[in-house]
């Protein structure tokens, strides 16, 4: 594997690729991407694919991407702008890329924006709230999350998250009447550390749910655009997101194995199925399912 660093305007770029350029099987290389998760979260997703070349990269201001820009919000299309340059950089025509949670955004951003950087899409649970029939109550239900980080810290917040992640079915009034999640009960700690930059629970990533895509863009880009879903997901708010953007594009999801993180392993706590959830994606981007 080599890690390499591509300078830009506003930020340095650090990405990984794993097997030869140009590649040895003819085919485009995989690009593999996240937000807020990193490139470390793709390391067994990408193990299970040792006849292909694969690149993972670390979005701006995350993990080990460097921003120079002066901002903190992660905007979708910026960072469509940064994909974008990371694949030009690698010099071997559009990839085909596997996408999940709000690297799914940036990668339909990234199709609307530069229809002939990408052959396939595989946009795995984008989590565009604003599309479901709840959208509004989706909206107040995250607000309620930042509250809690806000108020009472990074374990208060993660708790705040899983509740609203792990609620089956719309926002109803059921929901708001619930005491706040206790991070206790979930294993986190109690304690403030101070903090309030996580990506994931301040409203930095607002810009990721908040996004709507462009349908007349993505469905004229000669892009293949697969919007998948998780199996375990059903009912839950990134399948019922999953659904929605399958929908605007005049689509079904097509259903992955496991839950949100299906291709991790066990390094982050959730294991996933990452050998089936691999095989599924190679048969979707071999257009055999």
């Amino acid at each position: 594997m080599k890690t390499l660093t591509l300078e830009t305007a506003g930020a340095d770029l650090v990405y990984d690729v794993r097997g030869p350029l140009p590649t040895s099987d003819g085919r485009p290389p995989l690009l593999m991407i996240g937000q807020p998760m990193s490139a470390s979260g793709f390391a067994a997703l990408a193990a299970r694919f040792p006849e292909r070349t694969v690149v993972t990269y670390d979005p701006r201001g995350l993990g080990r991407s460097v921003r120079k820009d002066g901002r903190t919000d992660h905007a979708p299309r910026t960072q469509a702008d940064d994909v974008h340059a990371v694949i030009a950089a690698l010099g071997a025509g559009p990839v085909e890329m596997f996408a999940s949670s709000g690297g799914a955004v940036t990668a339909l951003s990234v199709v609307e924006k530069y229809p002939s950087d990408v052959t396939t899409l595989v946009a795995h649970e984008p989590p565009l709230i604003t599309l479901t029939p709840d959208g509004p109550a989706a909206v107040r239900a995250r607000a309620r999350v930042r509250e809690a980080y806000e108020k009472r810290g990074w374990g208060a917040g993660m708790a705040a998250f899983v509740a609203m992640t792990s609620w089956v079915g719309e926002f109803t009034d059921a929901y708001f009447a619930q005491p706040a999640a206790d991070p206790a009960a979930f294993g986190m700690p109690t304690q403030d550390d101070g903090s309030r930059d996580d990506p994931l629970l301040s409203d930095r990533s607002w810009a990721v749910s908040d996004y709507r895509p462009d349908a007349d863009a993505i469905t004229a880009a000669p892009t293949r655009v697969v919007i998948a879903v998780g199996e375990e997901s059903e009912n839950l708010l990134t399948a019922r997101t999953s659904a929605a953007a399958a929908e605007l594009l005049g689509q079904k999801a097509v259903v992955f194995p496991s839950h949100h993180g299906g291709f991790c392993g066990g390094e982050f706590g959730q294991p996933g199925k990452p050998d089936e959830f691999a095989l599924r994606l190679r048969q979707v981007l071999d257009g055999a399912a």
